[in-house]
C-alpha cells in the first residue's frame, strides 16, 4: 500500500466512525438540559475533561461561549485545589471521558455533588458501561471507535467523534437560541471572524 493510499484509508475510517455516531435522540434531551440551565436559570455549561479530552473539552467549552451560551473549562485536577468553586448550584457538568472510568472525573463528580447534590451531569464518553455513565443524567454516547493509531492507543478516533458531538451541541444550542450574527458580532470584536460578523 502507497502512502496515498494509506492515507485515504485513514481518512475514511475517521468518516465512518462520524457516521457511526448514534442518532438516537439523546442529543436532544443535552440541548433541553443546556438551555434549561443556561438559558432560563441564568447557569453556565462547566466542562472538563482529563488529557486529550481535556482538550476537546475545552474547545466545546469556547465555541459555547462564543455562540451565545457560556460555558467554562474546568480543569478535574485544579478543581481539587480550590478551583471547584467556580460551579455555581444552577449551572450544569458537562464531562469527558472516552473510557468513562478516569479517575479525575469520577473525583470530580464527587466533589460537585458533595456542594451541590442537585447537579446535573451531561457524560460524553465512548464506553457506556463506566462510572460516568452511571452518575450522568445524560449520556451522550460517541459509538466507541477502534483508534487508527497504529498501538490502538493514542486518542485519534475518538478524539475526532468527540470533537464531532461537541459541535452539534454547539450548533443546535445555537438554533435553540436563535443566535444572530449581530449577536456573534458583540463576541467577536477582533481578529477575521468580527470583522466577518460585521458586514
Amino acid at each position: 500500500m502507497s502512502i496515498t493510499e494509506k492515507i485515504s484509508s485513514l481518512i475514511e475510517k475517521e468518516i465512518e466512525a462520524i457516521r457511526n455516531i448514534p442518532v438516537d435522540g439523546v442529543i436532544e434531551k443535552a440541548i433541553e438540559l443546556i438551555y434549561q440551565q443556561v438559558h432560563q436559570k441564568g447557569g453556565k455549561v462547566v466542562v472538563s475533561g482529563m488529557g486529550k479530552a481535556g482538550h476537546i473539552g475545552l474547545n466545546i467549552a469556547t465555541t459555547l461561549s462564543s455562540t451565545g451560551t457560556p460555558a467554562i473549562f474546568l480543569h478535574p485536577s485544579e478543581s481539587q485545589h480550590g478551583d471547584l468553586g467556580m460551579v455555581q448550584e444552577n449551572d450544569v457538568m458537562f464531562l469527558i471521558s472516552n473510557s468513562g472510568k478516569t479517575r479525575e472525573i469520577i473525583e470530580l463528580e464527587y466533589l460537585v455533588k458533595n456542594m451541590h447534590p442537585k447537579m446535573q451531569i451531561i457524560g460524553l464518553t465512548g464506553h457506556p458501561d463506566g462510572p460516568l455513565s452511571d452518575f450522568s443524567d445524560v449520556l451522550l454516547y460517541t459509538g466507541n471507535p477502534q483508534e487508527i493509531c497504529p498501538l490502538g492507543l493514542t486518542p485519534t478516533t475518538s478524539t475526532t467523534v468527540m470533537t464531532v458531538v461537541g459541535d452539534l451541541v454547539v450548533i443546535l444550542m445555537m438554533e435553540k437560541i436563535k443566535f444572530s450574527k449581530e449577536e456573534y458580532a458583540k463576541r467577536h470584536h477582533s481578529g477575521y471572524l468580527g470583522q466577518q460578523a460585521r458586514k
